[in-house]
């Protein structure tokens, strides 16, 4: 296989506890420990405050014939591999699914958003 060296983008392949799910895209990832946001007065920038926050993954799969919207829904302590394009391999351990997961028939997709405690990338 040729080096590919230069591709950044284009390719990547996800599995939860090790079995691989069809990403159609949107793929995104955030291994963020905190937020911030600046605290200002009337007098001038004071610092910040910080906030610890869950790491992240989300993208969009598409709805094969061995994935349920259920199985999906009733994740809470998955683990995520993502391989992409430019080398990286994401980790995402004791993840848990957020938000409502629907699927589209018009294009057989359904989008998904794990949060957990520990994102890395490698």
């Amino acid at each position: 296989m040729a080096d590919n060296t230069n591709r950044l983008a284009g390719t990547a392949n996800v599995t939860v506890d090790g079995k691989s799910y069809m990403l159609v895209g949107d793929f995104e990832y955030n291994p963020s420990k905190f937020t911030r946001q600046t605290l200002s007065g009337q007098d001038g920038v004071h610092g910040y405050s910080e906030t610890p926050r869950p790491g992240s993954i989300s993208g969009t799969l598409r709805d094969s014939a061995d994935l349920t919207v259920a199985d999906l829904n009733s994740m809470t302590n998955v683990t995520i591999v993502a391989e992409l394009a430019n080398g990286k391999t994401i980790i995402g351990r004791n993840m848990w699914t957020i938000e409502d997961q629907t699927a589209k028939s018009t294009d057989a997709t359904i989008e998904v958003k794990w949060e957990g405690l520990s994102v890395t990338e490698n």
